[in-house]
This record gives structure tokens, C-alpha cells and sequence, in this order.
């Protein structure tokens, strides 16, 4: 039975974060025993708080702890807390002691409900087994983001949850060598990687909010990932990837919308083993400067029933060459590709010849990437109509869709309604859903203009 310690506290008219008079957390802890509920009520308390016993911690109003700048601000070395309500802020900016608004190193621990600021490393689990991270509100110190520390980072610590975080100006939320993790329903914004993946297997992404960062979600050195149902969009760093893998071995992507982004999907040595295929379908792929970047030596990919709308290119070889080993069709089923040029006389949804990305000027910006000056230039509209006019000089083919869809496939995802979309973002999403919805009358009056013409040149 949990005895329930109510702290009376007289904490008077709290400015400017003027640490109050009375009892500290600290001595509250001390004097707690197992199992324990302390309810603190509002107020400003200093931090450096060690929580050494297994008991709950829950704000009772407008509680703050107040860190020193220097340092964490509450770590916890006991199994089975639980942390709800408060606010956290003024921790160190020390990035080699990764100071930390809470540290825990024991397992089972649950921190939800929180609100973390002026922050260097936000939550930072380290061997910490099946803790949860949940609800809380992130932001770190403003600092350059590379002197950033982590908003949530996980070292060894295997079954995490984390969900319906909110994560703003931070650098990653990062799970090292931590299998078993599930991330679901985050809002990741304005940071390095959104969600960044090394040596972690058997982990889940789901229904998450990837935008505005350099990288929305980089996996490597992994195994065995699901990612579905999640918005990736304007993702515009240096490297710009929606996706990026990195010898990443099983790979199940689906129902994800990437918009926006530098590219959408990047692939690099992904799978890394012979013996392992990926699988990538039902997702949208729409506005993204490249739709897929693949290095020439990536194989055993499958691809079916996605959606590439408008990308300025559709799929890019980083280097001289084809892709080739991949799959883009899967029973049947290739995947809809908004510049094909082609027609569905039979209207069983399949066109009646294959999908090549063999555009000339976009094979040159592959092989020399500061071509890309003159996209949608007189220069590009010139080399197009020369290489068609003299197939002699025409571009192999980088990659070939046997069975391209000649309708949109929908995700499987609830887009519209979701409240964590905002913005720009949002216009973006309901777009691209706007577009799918329209395709098919489009794709109908194609077929019959395709029709007509065969009848007439019989």
C-alpha cells in the first residue's frame, strides 16, 4: 500500500525562478521510503536531485525544478520511478559530461508529462531496461547545432517506449545499441537526425512527425526495422534525407509519406547481407528533389505500390551506372510513377509497358552533380530534345519498372486529422492525398484518349 506524502509548503510569489524557502526535493526523497507517492505543489525547487529509491514523483501545480547551469538536473538510480509533471530546466553545457536534464541508470522507469528546457541532453537513458518516455515537451539550450546535446538518447537500454513526445531544437533522439524500442506518435522538428538509429535491432517507427530537421530518420548498422505511418517532410540539411539507411539489414517501410525532402529515400549498402531482402510499399514519395538515391552497388530491394509524384527526379545513381538486383514490381505490381508515359488499354491497373528512368540530362547531373544548375533550364529542355531526336546518344536506363500502376496507391495512414501536423507541412500532405484522389479520373480520360487513337489507326 503506497503512502501518500502531501508536502505543505509555504512558497510565496515566485519571480524570475527565486528558489523558494522550505523543505527541497531532495529532502523529500531522502526521507521517502519504497513505494512512496511525493506530491509536490508548485513552486521553484533547486535541482541536482538524486533519486535513489523506488517512488513516485508527481507535480501538484506549476512545479520546476531548477538546475544550477552547471551539471544534471535530476538523475535516477533506482528501478521503478516515476517522474510526472514537471518542469526541468538549466542544465550544464558540457557535451564530453553530456549533461542532462534526467539521467537514469536503472530500469523500468517511467518519465511522463514532463516539459524540459534550456537543456543540453534531455532524457538520457544509459542500461536502462523497459523504461517509458511519454508526453513530455523537449527543447534544448540555443546553442549552434552542432554544440547541441541529444533530446532523448538511449545507450543499451532495450525495450523502451517513447511516445507523444514533442521534440523542438534539439540535435538527435538517438537509440545506441537498444533493440526492442518502440517510437510512436513523436513530433520530432528542427534538429540534426529526427530519429537516428545505430547497432539497435528489432525496433518500430510508427505514426511519428518527422519534419524540418537535416535528416528525418537515419537507420544504421541495424536489423530488422519497422517504419510505417509516418510524415517525413522538408528535411532540407546538408544531406536532406527523408529516409537515409546505412548497411541496414531488414527493412519493412510502408505507408510512409515522405514530402519535400532533399530525398526521400536514400540507400547506401542497405542490405548489407546476401541473404537479406527489403521490403518498401504502399509509400508516397511526392515534391522531394530526388524521390530514391541509391549508390550503384545496392541490391535486394523490393519496391511495390508506391506513389512518385513530382520529384524533380524520380530516382538518382549517385555515381556512373544502373541499379541493378532491385525489384520493382512484387506480384504483379510495380508502382505509380507520375511521369510515366504510358496507357492501360486492358484497365487491369497495370501499364502495357514497362517504366524507365532513362531522362539524358538527369543521367549527366548523376555522373556530374553540378549540372544540376541548369535544371528546368533552355540547357536540360536542349539535351532532352537532342538525345530523343538521336537515339544513338540516348542514357541507359537506371532503373526499370516491369508493371507500373497507372492509379495511386493510398497509404494507409489518417493524415488530414492528425494534430501534429501544422502549417505548410499540413498543405504539403493534403496536397499530395488531394492528388491521389483526383488521379484516377485523370488516368481514365488518358486511357480513352489512348483508345481512341488505336481505333483511329485501324
Amino acid at each position: 500500500m503506497k503512502l501518500f506524502i502531501r508536502v505543505a509548503l509555504v512558497v510565496g510569489v515566485m519571480c524570475g525562478g527565486v528558489i523558494a524557502d522550505g523543505p527541497s526535493i531532495q529532502d523529500l526523497v531522502d526521507a521517502a521510503k519504497a513505494g512512496d507517492e511525493i506530491r509536490v505543489p508548485g513552486g521553484v525547487y533547486p535541482g541536482a536531485v538524486l533519486i535513489d529509491r523506488p517512488i513516485s514523483l508527481v507535480a501538484d501545480g506549476e512545479a520546476v525544478i531548477q538546475g544550477s547551469g552547471r551539471g544534471d538536473v535530476l538523475t535516477i538510480t533506482a528501478p521503478d520511478v516515476s517522474i510526472r509533471g514537471f518542469r526541468i530546466t538549466g542544465t550544464g553545457d558540457s557535451l564530453d559530461r553530456e549533461n542532462a536534464g534526467i539521467v537514469v541508470t536503472a530500469d523500468r522507469v517511467v518519465i511522463e508529462d514532463n516539459r524540459l528546457d534550456d537543456v543540453l541532453f534531455g532524457i538520457y537513458l544509459k542500461e536502462s531496461r523497459d523504461s517509458v518516455i511519454r508526453n513530455n515537451r523537449i527543447g534544448g539550450k540555443p546553442l549552434p547545432e552542432p554544440r547541441r546535446g541529444d533530446a532523448i538518447r538511449l545507450w543499451q537500454s532495450p525495450g523502451a517506449l517513447i511516445e507523444g513526445n514533442v521534440v523542438k531544437g534539439s540535435r538527435d533522439l538517438i537509440m545506441w545499441f537498444s533493440d526492442d524500442v518502440v517510437l510512436r506518435g513523436n513530433r520530432v522538428s528542427d534538429g540534426r537526425y529526427g530519429m537516428h538509429f545505430m547497432y539497435s535491432n528489432d525496433n518500430l517507427l510508427e505514426d511519428n512527425v518527422l519534419v524540418d530537421n537535416s535528416v528525418g530518420a537515419f537507420l544504421m548498422y541495424s536489423r530488422d526495422l519497422v517504419v510505417r505511418r509516418n510524415v517525413i517532410a522538408r528535411n532540407r540539411g546538408p544531406s536532406g534525407f527523408g529516409i537515409g539507411l546505412k548497411d541496414l539489414d531488414g527493412l519493412l517501410a510502408e505507408d510512409n509519406l515522405l514530402i519535400g525532402n532533399r530525398v526521400g529515400l536514400h540507400l547506401d549498402n542497405s542490405p548489407s547481407e546476401v541473404d537479406v531482402f527489403h521490403l518498401v510499399r504502399r509509400n508516397v514519395l511526392a515534391y522531394n528533389d530526388v524521390g530514391m538515391g541509391f549508390l550503384p552497388n545496392v541490391t535486394r530491394n523490393r519496391f511495390t505500390e508506391n506513389t512518385f509524384v513530382d520529384n524533380v527526379e524520380q530516382v538518382s545513381i549517385l555515381g556512373a551506372g544502373e541499379v541493378k538486383g532491385n525489384e520493382f514490381a512484387v506480384d504483379g505490381r510495380g508502382n505509380f510513377w507520375s511521369d510515366y508515359r504510358g496507357y492501360d488499354l486492358d484497365d487491369d491497373g497495370v501499364g502495357d509497358f514497362p517504366y524507365r528512368a532513362d531522362a539524358f540530362f538527369e543521367n549527366l547531373v548523376d555522373r556530374h552533380p553540378r549540372m544540376r544548375l541548369f535544371l528546368f533550364s533552355p540547357v536540360q529542355h536542349a539535351l532532352e530534345a537532342a538525345a530523343r531526336a538521336f537515339p544513338v546518344v540516348g542514357p541507359t536506363a537506371r532503373i526499370t519498372d516491369p508493371s507500373p500502376l497507372v492509379e495511386m496507391v493510398k497509404p494507409r495512414i489518417d493524415v488530414p486529422s492528425s494534430p501534429r501536423l501544422e502549417g505548410s507541412v499540413a498543405s504539403l500532405v493534403l496536397l499530395a492525398i488531394g492528388l491521389m484522389c483526383l488521379a484516377p479520373a485523370a488516368m481514365l480520360a488518358e486511357r480513352r484518349f489512348a483508345s481512341s487513337m488505336e481505333s483511329r489507326s485501324e
